[in-house]
């Protein structure tokens, strides 16, 4: 093996209530907690500032977008200094006027921003209404570096796309973050719910196999109406799942947070297991770079005839 380095992530899974600047606050608590137990880089859920307001579209909830640099990176970049630690932060980007991003920001040691990703893929499901405030992603995917090794952060839908863990992969991260808000409606629960964890954890745990890399799913946790400050969503609202972990470059879930409690996942990465498993499934090896040009196209339509040479019409 190359080398005996090994470092320790921390996976902050916590609920939200209606007041942001108590969000902020506790998840501060947490981040103490994760460095208290050894954890070098911390990363906390998808828009942990707020209940998770996309459950409708309200033109008043963009109020809740800040810059970046802004108030939040300042704020948790003064503590990622102070604890000496890497802290993922999912926040709501005021770019510019009507123009706004769900963002993932990682700070260093120094305190300082070292990236910044915008979310690629962007649902609009009932409850998930992301199109209305997010603007896709313009700055690709990407890996940076940090104090204990390299890492790759994408958000949440990102998620359920072997494209951009792989190129993630390629730059070289040893880990990939996914800062995440997903849950069920509570009227599908009972009949799919099983169902939709499962695939949710299984999608990430492929990431982890085909990309040889740790995979870690960084989830919300409780019942939720939107409610920002009082202004809540009528109806059943969402029951996050939870269900944090962290998968090792064998797809095994190594640590996992419950479906019903605020957690801290604290948990090891060693990069020799990346190099031994991907000794003995060499996937990157084998890739047809050569094939692949066809990816870029939104859908390939069926060949409808053969010319006599083989080739397709």
């Amino acid at each position: 093996m190359t080398s005996a380095r090994k470092y320790k992530v921390g996976l902050v899974q916590m609920s939200m209530g209606p007041d942001p600047a108590k969000n902020l606050a506790a998840a501060e608590d947490r981040i103490r907690a994760a460095t208290g137990r050894g954890a070098q880089i911390i990363c906390l859920p998808e828009l942990f500032q707020a209940q998770y307001f996309c459950q409708r579209e309200d033109l008043r909830l963009f109020d809740l977008a800040e810059p970046i640099p802004g108030p939040a990176t300042q704020r948790l970049g003064k503590l990622a200094a102070e604890l000496r630690v890497t802290i993922i932060a999912s926040l709501f980007e005021r770019r510019a006027p009507g123009l706004y991003h769900n963002t993932a920001v990682t700070l260093n040691p120094a305190g300082e921003i070292s990236s910044v990703y915008r979310k690629m893929h962007i649902p609009d499901d009932p409850l998930y209404y992301e199109k209305y405030y997010f603007t896709p992603g313009d700055l690709g995917f990407q890996a940076v570096d940090t104090q204990v090794g390299r890492i790759g952060t994408l958000v949440c839908w990102d998620q359920w796309y072997p494209e951009g863990a792989r190129l993630t992969a390629l730059q070289g991260a040893e880990v990939l973050f996914y800062p995440t808000a997903i849950g069920w409606h509570p009227a599908e629960k009972e009949e799919f719910g099983e169902a939709q964890y499962d695939a949710w954890q299984t999608i990430q745990r492929s990431h982890a196999i085909a990309n040889g890399v740790y995979v870690a799913g960084v989830n919300r946790v409780g019942h939720e109406t939107g409610d920002v400050l009082g202004n809540r969503v009528e109806g059943a609202g969402l029951e996050f799942w939870g269900g944090s972990f962290l998968a090792d470059p064998f797809g095994r879930i190594i640590a996992k947070a419950s479906h019903t409690e605020e957690e801290i996942v604290v948990a090891e990465i060693n990069p020799n297991l990346m190099e031994e498993t991907r000794r003995n499934w060499p996937f990157l090896r084998d890739r047809r770079i050569d094939a692949y040009a066809p990816i870029t196209k939104r859908f390939l339509d069926p060949v409808r005839a053969w010319a006599p040479d083989g080739d397709p019409k």
